[in-house]
């Protein structure tokens, strides 16, 4: 039985060739590092973004040099580029026009109305979308004074407000993000505004923390809203290589189902019956699978309690048993392999099942 809501419905935009919303998967996004205005180290952490599975990557853009390597950067990539753009909006103006495929505002840190409406103009003209991005970090200073602190309930007003003004302006190419580092906080407001409008949700817990903080985090919170329905595309927001935030981010949608492909591996927690190094194993055959794209489920089990059922409901397993193991091959038992052949083992099981595949 599945456990997952409906998908809330929503209107659907595009952002390059990666729709967002509607019944479009859910996609991963992430965001560099680097200092944009350096092309070379810019370029090169997308293209790792990318053989990740990142499928959007926002970028910052914090001065003009950034805005001047814009041109580069996109023509060097295949994914679509956003530009993060704030207090300026002549930045996001350059931004535009060096062929960005969205940008990410807070409008209220834009400045006066008419700097928003000429961002608007501009993106409308180049038939771009905008997400408005909108932190528990930095609401608007009424809604913090009448409140006290920040509230899911003050993150969705201000949203509102910032969609009153573009929708106002008749742009409706739209998306929404409500973040804050309160898990809580992340899902209630997110609750709130899905049920105010059908503009597509970005997801994220906002300053998560670290690799493993921030991933637990993030599934919590970003699990508990895609199980409802609600999100149609999102980034793991971690302290880290940008590249942990998508293999984060995929294997949260995997893990409910939500997109396949890529290469599964359980493992067994290891007690002391377990017999291989599981651990090593796994991180092993999780490295050198990292670029499979086929929907393979692979089993590393310690012992012989569990791991001969668990590898054999797998694609391919090993279930260790003294100082060899047995290699499971689509259900069924095969060799027996020794400790230092496990890994290739389990790697040329897999090439094999691929070999197969049409």
């Amino acid at each position: 039985m599945s456990i997952l809501k409906p998908r809330r419905g929503t209107r659907q935009v595009a952002i390059g060739d990666v729709a967002v919303g509607g019944d479009a998967p859910i996609s991963v996004q992430s965001m560099t590092n680097t200092k944009t205005s350096d092309v070379e180290a810019t370029l090169a952490q997308i293209r790792s973004l990318e053989a990740a599975g990142c499928e959007i990557v926002r970028v910052a853009v914090p001065d003009q040099a950034s805005v001047a390597a814009l041109p580069d950067i996109i023509a060097g990539v295949s994914i679509p580029v956003v530009a993060d753009i704030h207090f300026d909006y002549r930045l996001g103006l350059g931004a535009v026009e060096a062929g960005v495929d969205a940008l990410r505002i807070n409008p209220g840190n834009i400045g006066a109305r008419e700097r928003v409406e000429a961002l608007v103009a501009a993106c409308a003209d180049r038939g771009i979308p905008i997400r408005i991005g909108v932190n528990a970090g930095s609401l608007e200073k009424d809604i913090l004074e009448r409140d006290g602190h920040p509230t899911a309930e003050g993150m969705v007003e201000s949203a509102a407000r910032h969609v009153e003004l573009v929708e106002g302006l008749g742009f409706s190419e739209l998306l929404l993000s409500l973040k804050a580092s309160d898990v809580g906080m992340t899902v209630e407001a997110n609750r709130l505004m899905a049920g105010t409008c059908d503009i597509p949700l970005h997801l994220g817990v906002t300053e998560a923390g670290t690799t493993l903080t921030g991933s637990v985090r993030s599934a919590v919170g970003l699990g508990v809203l895609l199980a409802e329905g609600i999100g149609d595309t999102i980034r793991v927001s971690l302290a880290g290589p940008p590249e942990e935030e998508v293999r984060v981010g995929r294997e949260i949608l995997r893990s409910l189902r939500l997109r396949h492909g890529g290469v599964t591996v359980i493992a067994c927690p290891t007690c002391g019956r377990c017999e291989i190094d599981v651990q090593r194993i796994a991180e092993e055959i999780e490295r050198e699978t990292a670029h499979i794209q086929t929907s393979l489920v692979v089993a590393v089990m310690g012992c012989a309690v569990n791991g001969p059922g668990e590898a054999r409901e797998a694609d391919v397993g090993i279930a260790g048993g003294g100082d060899e193991a047995v290699l499971f091959h689509q259900g069924q038992p095969g060799s027996r392999l020794a400790q230092d052949q496990l890994v290739a083992g389990l790697l040329e099981a897999i090439e094999t099942i691929l070999n197969t595949i049409p």
